[in-house]
């Protein structure tokens, strides 16, 4: 036995159409439950033992929906903006009527992991600063990071406005006088957070790349702007919080 919802309810949460767009589908004999025509909506039907056909295609409910997306530059992440394409605008009317939202930000000019959600229990257990969720940026540097650097960044970096930003592990990929690339975990997220932090050294992020977010690594097989369901392994990691 599983959750009881009105049947139109539940046809219009899955995206088949509006609640009136439903009401008609119902009138026309277009919907079934376990076989039989179905013209009420108001019908509870049980989302685990009753299957439904919709102009007989098996409508499977699904409470929440999880997206990783490999978010591009030039994209904000938010859900709607008057002046800049936003991460919403790249979903397909698929998934779109879930309401999902950026659990989260990546600046405009950053690209990689963005989880995408309308599961709001679990973007606050994310993004709440008690639960010290990590996650792993790559990064390229404007000048030569140096150990002192591994340093400063273990102990705290005081960023522009007086913060002193937790421990982050800093690690050295490359370096020399011109560019470094590095790796960083950081355990909160501060508006320009990682840019500010190597500022605060003299120093220049040029290109910035979420790589993790607690246990969800991005799908490097995921080409830029697009996105797909995480798997159920995926989701069991971020929600049991094992294996950060």
């Amino acid at each position: 036995m599983g959750e009881k919802i009105r049947l139109d309810k539940l046809l219009s949460n899955m995206g088949k159409g509006s609640r009136n767009e439903m009401r008609d589908a119902l009138k026309f004999g277009q919907v079934k439950v376990n076989g039989c025509v179905v013209k009420s909506g108001k019908l509870k039907v049980d989302v685990v033992t009753d299957e439904v056909l919709f102009q007989g295609q098996k409508v499977t409910y699904q409470k929440h929906i999880y997206l990783m997306m490999n978010k591009p530059q030039g994209v904000i992440s938010a859900t709607e903006d008057h002046h800049h394409k936003t991460v919403i605008d790249l979903l397909q009317e698929d998934v779109n009527f879930y309401n999902v939202f950026p659990v989260g930000r990546l600046d405009m000019d950053t690209e990689g992991l963005l989880l995408l959600t309308d599961d709001g229990e679990l973007a606050h257990n994310l993004l709440s600063p008690k639960k010290h969720v990590p996650k792993l940026y790559f990064a390229k540097i404007d000048a030569k990071v140096t150990d002192l650097d591994v340093q400063k960044f273990k102990e705290g970096i005081t960023i522009d406005d007086g913060y002193q930003c937790k421990p982050a592990e800093l690690h050295i990929l490359s370096s020399n006088e011109s560019e470094s690339e590095i790796e960083l975990v950081i355990y909160e997220g501060k508006f320009h957070q990682v840019k500010r932090m190597f500022e605060a050294v003299e120093k220049k992020v040029t290109f910035l790349k979420r790589m993790k977010m607690g246990t969800l690594k991005l799908d490097e097989n995921l080409p830029k702007g697009a996105y797909r369901e995480l798997t159920q392994e995926e989701l069991e990691g971020l929600v049991s919080g094992k294996g950060e």
